[in-house]
């Protein structure tokens, strides 16, 4: 292969003829597309040779005003000439032309997202010396009109929609029902139309020049990195950090040359199931983006195998080969071009919660993989969450209401109300209604709105079309090509001949089965598999860390510990006053003037924390319970003072008039209540209040331990900005627990902590630690004081912050690691350089959020604690983390080598 000066930053990597220039693990530079051509090139599958123009060529485009960097014109043109020779044709060249594709590419896998032309290279003289080269004329008129379809959408900007509709006329003229039933001249009076399309939107006649086609091409796939699709897609996504999308530009084979040539979408195993069969589909005579776009309703891949046995036979030959490289389910693109096959693509196949534990373990049963390798790689931590979608209670009480059936694209039930427009979906969810999106199809427009819906139904496409596929990757339910139905967008309605649903109407959607369901269906949350069981023992076997949860009932805690919660790591006691006749015990111990009457307010509160913290001692026997003393500023548990009715409620409840209610509440308003009397602050300036939740702890722990519960009480003082504070509280715990036992004759071993959520207190974290049992760190206020954001009100500019780029995530969402995160690492560092083996956690939601996860690996926490429902999220985020960090371990936890011990 020739090669353009080394002066020059390299911006195109060659691949084709068995070899390339890049590879696999080259994805941030390549792009996942890229970087998987010119892998699959290297091992010698049937790739079509091209080559691969890097995300830091798309970087420099986007931050130097739409401009080249140096070097790429020369490098894009010595790339053309390494097709030319490989292909043995010539670009621009009528007696034997070279046409190429133009395909975009992200190091992380965005279906839909990006922009694609096929046929790249041809004019009315190349589409001419095509037809005689090929001697198919209809072949090169059917490129032709495509690519003007294509180039006019994603280069110029016209409306798609304006080209099928001159197809549509078109074909109403000749009395043609599909595509396929146009002639040659058929199509070359279509590709005059949509040149007068073009002129009419742009002004200008159609590009003629193939190198001016293609730079305009490569810019449009560059720009289409900060199209607004894009852009929703990586912020649902939560996709950051990358420089841009790299361009892939390919000789075209073609799958439209006859009834001996197909295109397909193919999945190794089954996406939703994780059956290990072959899934996916193809089109006869036909080119890629008729699948994936839904445009004509594909084929199942197993007619394939009757159509083109010997076809169907090489592409499962080279699946296996793909799944035995990559250790992954793969899903690929391919063409058939004359009766030989080619792979156009691909990557790691998404798939559904289900699907991801059935392929990991079925792989390691297999030998194709460890259980390392399959706890690190082939189940992400989103699809736990997916196994904790519902499903409909019955399955057979609504067959009456079923209005039709389509294709169970993306597994889970749904129900909502019907809406037509993603904007619809997005606006009703906003304000609280549960919706289900409705499309003929789904565009990546829709993703917003896709987003925003419970479920997706829509009446056109495949299983692999983009609502499928997007569906899919998220865990949404979906049911696609449904049929039966007709949606009429302008009247906001559709129909299976027999009912008529309107806008607004309830539905309920099946995505396991493919059925739709007129009216609200009750839902029922899933059972975990053994696959689940499995798996996740595979998961804590490489896990170091703790996970724990964050509960405040015993229902809470018994959920937390069926997904195999090792303790609790934050039970938030003021959960426990909201009840009706608690909440009246609460205002009146807050309202009252004397110490008598506060003392008396809290003697009543007293037996309720005992009992609650009973129960859930009991619950959690053998397991460490970490309770957080009183922490929100009381306002909060007070009536507004403008409240008339609320005011006057209480006003009786408590003999006092609402005159007198009113101006005790407006006493305790504060300017910044977040920020004023709360946590240990009440417990300072009043005590009386740890004294009675103090005494409930050991009490309770005590009435369990009688009972032969294994208790194990960790009391934790929240909001500590001083050592002083902290050693104040202590003394209040620890002169409570001495008179409690005294009384009862009986002892508990319990740990006095502290929550690190103050700036102050990390920085003096060494000075804390010298009388504290354990560190936990509260982020939600952490992150609230770091940053200064009330994150009440932070909502309503956090969104532009990462829009703009100015912060990647929400940072109460994902955890700020420069920041807040540096807070975590000195707390934790000077923490345990006065107590070396200082226990250390986080108890805020972070402690669920993968990455999250893994900066706490990273930092050394002993544990985290999260939501019931993300502890399973957890415990294989802190795996992944460990497993990323050390030698991979050996296959002995996994099957055929044996499995680990029991979840």
């Amino acid at each position: 292969m020739t090669s353009s000066t080394d002066t020059q930053s390299k911006y195109v990597y060659r691949f084709g003829d068995g070899r390339s220039e890049g590879n696999r693990h080259q994805k941030s530079l390549l792009g996942g597309k890229g970087a998987n051509l010119n892998e699959m090139s290297a091992i010698g599958l049937p790739v079509p040779p091209g080559y691969t123009i890097t995300t830091e060529a798309c970087r420099y485009f986007v931050d130097h005003d739409e401009h080249w960097p140096p070097g790429l014109e020369v490098q894009v043109r010595e790339g053309i000439q390494h097709l030319e020779e490989a292909m043995g044709t010539r670009f621009g060249n009528p007696e034997n032309p070279l046409l190429v594709s133009v395909r975009s590419g992200a190091a992380l896998s965005m279906p839909g997202m990006m922009d694609t032309v096929l046929n790249l290279g041809i004019n009315d003289e190349v589409a001419a010396g095509f037809a005689r080269t090929t001697g198919n004329e209809r072949l090169a008129y059917d490129a032709y009109r495509r690519f003007i379809d294509m180039f006019g959408d994603v280069v110029v900007g016209i409306d798609r929609s304006r080209f099928e509709d001159a197809i549509t006329k078109l074909k109403e003229e000749r009395g043609a029902e599909s595509d396929v039933e146009l002639t040659a001249a058929d199509l070359r009076e279509l590709v005059d139309r949509y040149k007068a399309i073009y002129r009419k939107a742009t002004g200008r006649m159609f590009p003629n020049d193939p190198y001016e086609q293609l730079r305009l091409a490569i810019n449009a796939v560059f720009g289409s990195w900060t199209n607004e699709r894009a852009i929703r897609y990586r912020k649902i996504n939560d996709i950051t950090g990358l420089k841009g999308t790299a361009v892939n530009v390919q000789a075209m084979v073609y799958g439209n040359t006859g009834e001996n040539s197909a295109t397909g979408v193919c999945f190794t195993r089954d996406p939703g199931t994780g059956e290990n069969n072959l899934y996916g589909e193809f089109l006869i005579n036909a080119q890629g983006e008729d699948v994936v776009a839904g445009i004509r309703t594909p084929r199942d891949i197993d007619e394939l195998q009757r159509l083109m046995p010997s076809i169907y036979d090489e592409l499962q030959d080279l699946c296996d080969q793909l799944e035995d490289h990559y250790g992954d389910m793969q899903d690929l693109e391919f063409t058939v071009q004359d009766g030989t096959l080619y792979i156009l693509q691909t990557r790691d196949g998404k798939r559904t919660g289900p699907a991801a534990l059935t392929i990991a373990t079925d792989m390691v049963d297999e030998g194709l993989v460890d259980a390392a390798h399959a706890v690190e790689h082939l189940v992400e931590p989103g699809h736990l969450e997916q196994l904790l979608h519902p499903q409909f209670e019955t399955d057979v009480d609504y067959e009456e209401d079923v209005l039709g059936e389509g294709l169970p694209a993306s597994p889970g039930a749904a129900v909502g109300r019907v809406v037509f427009t993603a904007e619809d979906a997005e606006e009703w969810n906003e304000r609280g209604e549960d919706v289900i999106l409705v499309r003929i199809e789904t565009s990546p427009e829709d993703v917003g709105g896709m987003d925003a819906a419970e479920g997706i139904l829509t009446s056109r496409g495949g299983m692999t079309s983009h609502a499928a596929v997007v569906a899919r990757g998220w865990g949404k339910p979906c049911v696609a090509g449904c049929d039966d139905i007709v949606v009429n967008y302008d009247r906001s309605t559709f129909t299976n001949g027999e009912v008529t649903v309107e806008e607004g109407d309830w539905i309920s959607i099946n995505g396991s089965t493919g059925e739709v369901v007129i009216g609200k269906q009750p839902l029922r949350n899933p059972e975990l598999s053994g696959e689940f069981s499995r798996f996740m023992s595979w998961v804590d076997n490489f896990r170091t860390m703790d996970v724990r949860t964050n509960a405040d009932t015993p229902s809470d805690a018994k959920q937390a510990l069926a997904f195999g919660a090792e303790g609790i790591g934050l039970c938030r006691t003021e959960h426990m006053f909201f009840g009706e006749e608690r909440i009246t015990k609460m205002r009146r111990m807050i309202l009252s003037d004397r110490e008598d009457e506060r003392q008396s307010a809290l003697d009543a509160l007293l037996p309720d924390q005992r009992a609650d913290f009973a129960e859930i001692f009991r619950v959690m026997d053998d397991h460490p319970v970490t309770i957080r003393l009183l922490d929100p500023p009381l306002h909060e548990f007070l009536p507004d003072p403008n409240a008339n009715e609320e005011v006057t409620a209480l006003a009786e409840k408590l003999n006092l008039t609402p005159d007198a209610i009113q101006k005790k509440l407006r006493s305790h308003e504060e300017f910044n209540p977040m920020l004023g009397h709360r946590g240990c602050r009440l417990g300072v300036t009043q005590p009386a209040i740890t004294k009675m939740q103090a005494r409930a702890i050991f009490e309770a722990a005590l009435d369990a331990q009688a009972d032969g519960i294994d208790v194990q009480p960790e009391v934790m003082v929240p909001l500590v900005s001083t050592v002083g504070e902290f050693r104040h509280q202590k003394r209040v715990i620890e002169e409570v627990a001495a008179s409690v036992f005294d009384e009862r004759g009986d002892s508990v071993e319990y740990n006095i902590g502290t929550m690190i959520e103050v700036p102050r207190a990390a920085l003096q974290a060494d000075q804390i630690a010298e009388i504290a049992d354990f560190f936990s760190f509260g982020t939600n206020d952490l992150t609230q004081m770091t940053f200064g954001f009330s994150r009440d009100d932070a909502g309503s500019f956090l969104p532009h912050y990462v829009q703009e780029e100015i912060l990647e995530q929400d940072p109460f969402r994902v955890l700020d690691q420069s920041g807040v995160g540096e807070l975590v690492r000195l707390g934790t560092e000077r923490g345990r350089s006065t107590v070396s083996d200082l226990k250390v956690g986080i108890c805020g939601e972070h402690g669920g959020e993968p990455a999250s996860v893994r900066f706490c690996y990273d930092t050394g926490l002993d544990y985290v604690s999260c939501s019931p429902f993300r502890v399973p999220v957890a415990r294989l985020a802190a795996a992944q983390a460990a497993l990323a960090n050390t030698a991979a371990p050996s296959a002995s936890a996994g099957a055929p080598a044996g499995d680990g011990a029991a979840a």
